[in-house]
Formats: structure tokens, C-alpha cells, sequence
């Protein structure tokens, strides 16, 4: 994938985060995920999509001028793809509102090949927001950026992967221990936390047979182990977008900002900036459409 905002990033020394993660949980998971997309086109076809949708971002992002210069349309084109965003947002999105978000966007870009600093970037980000900048979902929005311009760099750091302070999310789901509903788990939810989830995750499923697009997948497994959760708590979590019984992936599709993946279609549209479909189809072959 192209990234236009790409450079070197800066080396630091990690700080070791320990993660208990339970085995048979992921294995249950991970099969339903690989039983869930075999009705559905085959689980190759999501793995295409995300793709594709942080093509998406690294097109709006790299265009002429870079993050500065991001457009009010432009960026509402990718705000479908932010489901913890896209329904909070909508008074950002107008000017004069939106420069001032923009500037915020500009300066967390701006530091995007030094991760040591991710930590301090997410807790700047929103300081132009005003009220809003203390609303959770804020940190969502630049977790999500980081992620879809640069997912190499950056591994899903969004509240549903692990939100330490209500100690909810993906780690809890798969923790290993008697009962993880009634403990509290004491692992920080800063970058280092993600990068190990991540790292483990992808050992996890290179054991398993899982050896291309290794990142994708591991994306694939953290919104399915939590739509699992969202299925069992009654949609309490994003209660306005997860409200009905869906098919076996939509709470999946869902979560990765994916919903224009329909169940039982064998293509899948998505919408690009500039308002034009592309059709993906399981072969991993992209074309415009119509």
C-alpha cells in the first residue's frame, strides 16, 4: 500500500508490557471469524477491504499540501469509515468548526514517524476542540487516523481494543484467568500495550496457518472477539450503530468501519473521496463501477 506521509520512524528502546492472553478463547474466535466469512465471499475479501480503505486514507492524507490542506469534503468522505467517530463528529465538519479541527489533525500527522511520542500526541489531540476535547471519542479519532494512514506503525488503539480506565475491550475478552468479568486488569492503555497485542496476535495466527497480511488479519480478529462481546452485553456499547440482530460478521464489519461489505455478496462496494464506488471481489481484483 502507498503511504505518502511514510518516512523513517525514530528508534527507541521498548518498554516491555506482559499480556495474559488466553489460547482457546482466541482459537473459538477465530474460528467463528473463518466460519462467519465463508458464507460470505471467504474472510480473503474483508482482508481486501481493509486495504483498500487505508488506501483510502493515505490518498485524502497525501494529496496536495498534505494534512493542512485536507478539505471539509474530503475528509467527510472517510468519516464512514470511523464507526466511534461518525456519529459524533457532524459539528466538526462545517466551517469555521472544522479548521480548527483540522489544525489538531495536522499536528498529530505531523508527528507520524516518531511513535515513541504516540502516548503524548493522543493526549495533545482535541486541545482545539473546545469542549469536546475532553469527550472520549476524541482519542477514538486519532487512534483511528493513525491507524488507517500508517498500520504498520500504528496497531488498533481504539477504546473497544482496551480502555483501561473502565477496563473494558479485546484484552479483557481474551485475558487468561478464572473469571477476567471480576478483576481488574492492571495494563496500561498506551501505545506499547497495543503494539504487544498486536505482536502476540500475529503470533497467534502465524501458528495457525496465517502468513500474508498479517496486520488485516490481526484487525480482523480484535473487532471479531469483540463483536462476540457486544453480541453477549446486548449491543451496550455502541447501542446507536450495533441496535438489531444482524448476521454472524456484521457487529465485525461494524467496528473495522466496514459496513458497505454485505453478507452473502461475493463483491463489495466502497465508497471512495471523490464519491465513486470501487467493487472489490474475492479474488482481491479492484475495479471502478458504475
Amino acid at each position: 500500500m502507498r503511504n505518502p506521509l511514510a518516512r523513517r520512524p525514530v528508534e527507541t528502546e521498548r518498554v516491555a508490557v506482559r499480556l495474559e492472553l488466553s489460547g482457546p478463547r482466541l482459537s473459538e474466535s477465530l474460528a467463528r471469524l473463518v466460519a462467519g466469512a465463508e458464507s460470505q465471499g471467504g474472510i480473503e475479501r474483508y482482508v481486501e477491504a481493509l486495504k483498500l480503505k487505508g488506501q483510502l486514507f493515505c490518498d485524502a492524507f497525501g494529496g496536495g499540501g498534505g494534512p493542512e490542506a485536507l478539505e471539509p469534503d474530503v475528509f467527510k468522505g472517510l468519516c464512514p469509515f470511523m464507526p466511534t467517530v461518525r456519529r459524533r463528529i457532524a459539528r466538526w465538519l462545517e466551517r469555521p468548526a472544522y479548521d480548527a479541527l483540522r489544525e489538531d489533525i495536522a499536528a498529530l500527522v505531523a508527528g507520524i514517524d516518531d511513535p515513541a511520542a504516540t502516548d503524548s500526541r493522543l493526549a495533545a489531540f482535541g486541545a482545539r476542540l473546545d469542549q469536546d476535547a475532553g469527550q472520549r471519542w476524541v482519542r477514538d479519532l486519532a487512534a483511528e487516523l493513525l491507524h488507517n494512514i500508517a498500520p504498520e506503525r500504528y496497531p488498533l488503539m481504539n477504546r473497544w481494543v482496551w480502555d483501561a480506565g473502565q477496563n473494558t475491550g479485546v484484552i479483557r475478552e481474551i485475558w487468561h484467568a478464572e473469571n477476567p468479568d471480576h478483576m481488574r486488569i492492571d495494563v496500561p492503555d498506551g501505545y506499547e500495550t497495543f503494539l504487544t497485542l498486536r505482536e502476540e496476535l500475529s503470533t497467534y495466527l502465524a501458528q495457525n496457518g496465517f502468513f500474508r497480511d498479517m496486520l488485516q488479519y490481526v484487525d480482523l480478529l480484535c473487532a471479531q472477539i469483540y463483536a462476540e462481546y457486544i453480541c453477549e452485553q446486548g449491543s451496550s456499547y455502541l447501542r446507536t450503530d450495533f441496535s438489531a440482530e444482524q448476521d454472524p460478521l456484521e457487529y465485525t464489519r461494524r467496528l473495522l468501519g466496514l459496513d458497505g461489505v454485505k453478507a452473502g455478496s461475493g463483491r463489495t462496494r466502497l465508497k471512495t473521496i471523490d464519491g465513486s464506488a470501487v467493487v472489490i471481489d474475492p479474488r482481491g481484483e479492484h475495479e471502478p463501477s458504475a
